[in-house]
């Protein structure tokens, strides 16, 4: 995997709008309803799939990282 600017790997469908804090966690726009978190080098965690739900957003349980939907984007449809 590529480092981006030191952070760890961003696949490029997905943008931070925030830098992390416990009082302000990350925020990652998707394009899709289902996504994979590993912690981004912050610190690190077991890789998790999450999938959003009607509010179009998730948190990750490990690092309490924000998964939002961007907007225009439409829902992951199920296999």
């Amino acid at each position: 995997m590529a480092a981006c600017g030191g952070r760890g790997y961003i696949p490029p469908r997905m943008t931070i709008t925030t830098a992390p804090s416990f009082e302000n966690p990350e925020i990652v726009q998707a394009d899709s309803t289902n996504v994979v978190c590993d912690g981004n080098g912050l610190g690190g965690h077991p890789r998790v799939f999450l999938t959003m739900g009607k509010s179009n957003s998730v948190d990750c349980p490990y690092c309490d990282r924000r998964f939002v939907l961007k907007p225009g984007a439409k829902a992951a449809s199920g296999h």
